[in-house]
Formats: C-alpha cells, structure tokens, sequence
C-alpha cells in the first residue's frame, strides 16, 4: 500500500492563494492538435541542425530577443537603431574597455580580481558604478561567447573579471547551484543520494559560466585562467556569506563534449581540476519562445496544479518549489502530446571535472567530518592561482604563438548578430563556434 504524501502547508498556502487569483474558467483554452503542430513545425527545424549549429542558432534567438532594433528614417544611419539606446552604450563601453594590449608579453603584468556583480551594490568599483556592474556582465556574456546566455535557476553568484591596475576586462563567470546528478562525479565522492539532494549538495556549486575575452582567451589560454580563479578564496568567502553553507568542492562540464574538431578542454590537465567522466550526454532542442509561451498557457488550463508547482510555488527561501522545471514541463507536455523523441533530443556527452578545495573534501561532503576538520587542499587566493596560470601555460602558449607568427589582436565579440538574419549569422560565424 503506497504511503499517502503529507502535503506542505507553506505550498498549500501559496495553491489557494493562487486559485482564487487564477479562477480555472477564466484561463484561456490552447488547442491541443494546434498546439502539437506548432511544436513539431520548431522541433523539426532544430532537430537536423548539429550541436555546433544549434548553440549557434540559439544565441541568434537571444540576440533578437534581448536587442530589438527599429528602422530609422536617418540618412547617415546604415542599419536599423536599437530600441533602447542604453543598450548601445554599454556595448560600446564593454568594448572600448577590453583587455588587448599591444605587446602581449604585458600578461606578466596583470593583476587579475573579481568583482561580485551584486545588483544591490550602490557604491563604486574602481571608475564602474555598482549598479551597472550587472549590465557589463551581461553585456560581456551575452556577446563573448557563442554559446546562449542562460539564467540558472537557483543560486548564482556573477564575478565580473578583470585587471585591478588597468581596469580592463579579462572575462566573466557564474557559479550556480550544482548539478544534482552527475554519476561519474557521484561516484567519485562517495555520496549517499539523501544526504547529497537533502543536504550537502549546497555544499558544492558548478562553473556555470567562465568565459575570457578575446584574444586573451585565444593568445594566452585565458579560460584556464578563469577556471583557475572559480577555486578561488573570493569564490568560496562570497558563497558562504551569500548562502551560509561552506564551499568545499566546484564542477563544471566541457562545451561540446566528444568532437574530432574539439578533442580537448580548457579544463584537460589543468591545475586542481579532475576529469571525473562524461554526461549521459544528450541536448534538448527548444521551442521558439512564443511556442514556450502556449506551452505553459496549455499547462495552466489542462494540468494546473503541475503547472502551479513548475512555474509559481516557491520555498520559503524564495528558490522555485521544483528544481529545473523548465524542462520537467516540457518533457511531460512532449510526452502528452505524443512527440517523438527523436524531435526531442541529440546525444552529446560533455566531459565532468571536479575540484576540491580540500584534502578532505570528499570526507565532509560524506558528512565523516565536521567543518573544523577541513584541511586546505592548496593555496587559492588570486595571486597564486595568477601565477600558476603565468608560469604554467600562459608562458607556454604566448611563446608558441609567437615562434609560429600566429599571434591574434582579434576580440571576437559578436554583438553585430544584432543585425544579421539567420543565414549571415551562419555564413559568418558558424566556423568559430567551439574554439
């Protein structure tokens, strides 16, 4: 006889307060055959595309979502204006401050450190007021890299990275809520499932971003860089005063996984990173955002209280009620409406590495031990992490570059998708996607 849920009465709560704002005959009513053709028509496009053109596609949806422009009647203007001008400002002063020198080997020179983006920061950092600090990230974020700019759900700390003499940009990262299963990872601790998802999960966090600006990342290995300095004591004091749980232990997973074209990552052989394994490896193929939205409007109508636990209850800590609800939502609404999984998903495993901050990491996350017992693993402060980067593969790189006349002043940001249709975007950047 299956034991009966004993409900939550904090969520319970939040359900009839909700029910009563939302009356079930006043939400409007999606037609699920048009519905299900309309999700086929997007999955369909998506689907036969690879993971390199997927990722690159993807972040032409963002890009023309987050930075619509209107046609202007201006003779000296050449393309269409942004609608909200600010944007264009911050883009334009992201730019102008780069880190690009004109003699490379002033690597040795930088003093990098990180700024926490609080967006509740009033003061000043250095000539960047607080306020914008979030801005400049998701500026950087946004046209650095081209993978999407993706908002985790759950914890997430922004470090805006850079020359503390210069104030020129090195990078981004984001450390966010751990990933709940990776079983290579799992494994290699020792976890216990209960205590992990109950407890000490938090106890961990994932490099959700680290992403360098060009060409530091591409002269200078600069990704190894930021990877390096997620271990480091800013990371671990911020997580701890953000959230109250000690830092002990940081994964991340490679980009593009198993490829010819990409055989390794930045992460492979690097200082206090282990490979733990791979994924089980697949991707999820995405709807357009107007598709999205019908999905969630169906949901609300003809599965209310799964849509109310996916999309509106909260914790009392103010985090979602249900983990990754996104795709729980679309998995059981694909799943409703009979859509083949070949339209769903591609295999594509990315390699897992782990760090521990502590010799005894593993032991603490076990809980054998206590807090007062964690032994420093080595030393993370910026200026060691720095140093290693500079004498261990910057060095190595930069030297290289230069003996084969390959040296790049190229910065790569690709803020000019802004403008571009579907097809020029592919023409000219589906090349650079993964390197």
């Amino acid at each position: 006889m299956a034991v009966k849920k004993e409900l939550d009465p904090f969520i319970e709560e939040q359900w009839k307060k909700w029910q009563d704002a939302n009356p079930l005959d006043k939400i409007p009513n999606i037609d699920i055959d048009k519905l299900r053709d309309v999700v086929i028509k997007d999955l369909s496009f998506v689907s036969v595309m690879n993971v390199k053109e997927y990722t690159l596609y993807q972040k032409w949806c963002e890009v023309h979502q987050k930075y619509p422009t209107i046609e202007t009647n201006s003779f000296f203007d050449d393309r269409p204006a942004l609608v909200d001008p600010e944007q264009g400002a911050i883009i334009q002063e992201v730019k102008n401050n780069f880190w690009n020198p004109e003699d490379p080997m002033e690597y040795l020179n930088l003093e990098p450190e990180l700024i926490y983006t609080d967006v509740e920061n009033e003061g000043k950092v250095g000539s960047v007021t607080g306020k914008k600090l979030p801005a400049i990230w998701n500026t950087l974020r946004t046209f650095l890299s081209t993978m999407k700019n993706n908002s985790n759900i759950g914890r997430n700390l922004y470090f805006l990275i850079r020359d503390k003499k210069t104030e020129k940009y090195l990078g981004v990262t984001c450390m966010s809520s751990d990933f709940l299963d990776l079983t290579p990872r799992d494994n290699y601790i020792g976890w216990n499932r209960e205590a992990k998802t109950q407890r000490m999960i938090n106890h961990t966090c994932i490099g959700s971003t680290i992403v360098p600006v060009q060409p530091l990342g591409y002269n200078l290995v600069g990704g190894k860089l930021l990877a390096l300095l997620c271990l480091s004591d800013t990371i671990e004091k911020t997580w701890e005063k953000q959230y109250g749980d000690k830092l002990v232990g940081i994964t991340t997973t490679s980009l593009y996984g198993k490829t010819k074209a990409i055989p390794l990552s930045q992460y492979d052989r690097l200082d206090h990173w282990k490979k733990m394994g791979w994924t089980a490896g697949s991707v999820s193929f995405e709807t357009e955002r107007t598709t999205r939205k019908l999905i969630q409007q169906w949901l609300m109508k003809n599965h209310t209280r799964k849509y109310f636990e996916w999309y509106v209850a909260k914790k009392k800590s103010g985090q979602p009620h249900k983990r990754d609800h996104r795709n729980r939502s679309h998995a059981f609404t694909y799943s409703q409406l009979g859509i083949e999984k070949k339209l769903i998903k591609s295999e594509h495993a990315r390699g897992i590495y782990f760090s521990e901050l502590f010799k005894n990491t593993k032991e603490y996350l076990k809980e054998q031990i206590q807090e007062d017992k964690l032994i420093r693993a080595f030393d993370n402060s910026t200026e060691a992490l720095t140093h290693i980067w500079k004498t261990k593969y910057a060095k190595k790189r930069i030297e290289s570059l230069i003996a084969q006349g390959r040296l790049s002043k190229e910065t790569h940001f690709y803020d000019d998708i802004i403008y571009l249709n579907w097809e020029e975007t592919k023409k000219k950047y589906l090349f650079q996607v993964g390197r």
